[in-house]
């Protein structure tokens, strides 16, 4: 078992026109008990100075700008990319620009993945909104149907075993992205933390533990269940892709997770204030749904990070 100490651990923040939010993420980065060994920062073609301010940042190792937006997926994407490729990274550190950790989570996060007897493929912090209160967006479910010996291999830790994750603080295995592959940049937005974590736990062991604390500083507090407006055309869409593309899920899991997909749909649209467009949003979704999405290798292909998004992709036989 490789110590704490020893694992090189890359954050990656991604960034897009939220400087000030941005500035606390880095300082927790910078304060944190087992320090990180590089932190890359993907800055989404912000237009305030999320980039000048990254870069003046003590903590940041590097900073990118893309050329344009390309999502939280495509800026995840490009980040971990160069987190493997240009730093050398045992595991990958995720996480928003809203998002601030406090001082122990990386520590608790290694501990637990270290003392876990088994291989662990990632590990989540819990995520906190700016009362205290656990944030419900980003509480993962237990993973379904865990044998006896899994779940108290993860209590024995002060964990639970998870499905998925989300990427406001998810700590990653570099090998396991190497398997499988990087997060799907066609997906833009929405849905695209759960294709990526769940397609790498679909046989891997994911850790959620509650003893990493971070601050997710949403605007809102609250479930996805709210209507996201044009932006429910992603969820649909995506949704779509997830379910017919991606070998994220096994027939068991698709069955589970449509079936709950649908009831979130109902809620949202019973809640809407306006269920026409609602509707609309969700019927263009479906309808770009039908189509294959485009690879990330080709969604990346005239950023600064294009040669190391193709190089994982090619290793992990997803070009």
């Amino acid at each position: 078992m490789v110590p704490p100490a020893a694992v090189r651990v890359v954050a990656v923040v991604v960034a897009w026109n939220r400087r000030d939010l941005l500035a606390r993420t880095l300082d927790g980065l910078a304060a944190q008990e087992r320090p990180v060994d590089a932190v890359v920062v993907i800055d989404n073609a912000s237009t305030d100075d999320s980039a000048a301010l990254a870069s003046s940042h003590p903590v940041v190792s590097e900073v990118l700008t893309l050329p344009r937006n390309t999502g939280g997926a495509g800026g995840f994407a490009a980040g971990v990319a160069v987190a493997l490729q240009r730093h050398a990274a045992d595991r990958v550190w995720l996480m928003d620009d809203d998002t601030v950790p406090l001082p122990g989570a990386l520590a608790a996060l290694l501990d637990a993945w270290a003392a876990h007897p088994g291989p662990v493929t990632l590990a989540a912090s819990r995520a906190d909104w700016h009362d205290g209160r656990e944030h419900p967006m980003n509480t993962p479910r237990e993973r379904f149907g865990l044998t006896r010996s899994a779940r108290a291999a993860a209590t024995a830790v002060g964990a639970r075993a998870v499905r998925s994750a989300s990427f406001v603080s998810v700590l990653v295995d570099a090998a396991a992205v190497r398997t499988h592959g990087l997060p799907e940049a066609a997906y833009f937005l929405w849905n695209d933390d759960f294709e990526f974590t769940a397609r790498l736990l679909r046989r891997g062991v994911g850790l959620y533990v509650p003893a990493s604390r971070v601050q997710h500083l949403t605007k809102v507090f609250g479930m996805s269940d709210a209507d996201p407006g044009p932006r429910f055309r992603n969820e649909v869409r995506n949704k779509v892709w997830l379910f017919t593309r991606s070998p994220a899920l096994g027939v068991r899991d698709r069955l589970l997770y449509a079936g709950s997909t649908l009831r979130r749909w109902a809620r949202m649209l019973a809640r809407s204030a306006d269920r026409i467009a609602l509707v609309r949003h969700g019927w263009a979704g479906l309808r770009e749904g039908v189509g294959r999405p485009p690879s990330t290798t080709a969604v990346l292909a005239d950023t600064p990070v294009a040669a190391d998004v193709a190089a994982i992709e090619r290793g992990a036989g997803r070009a």
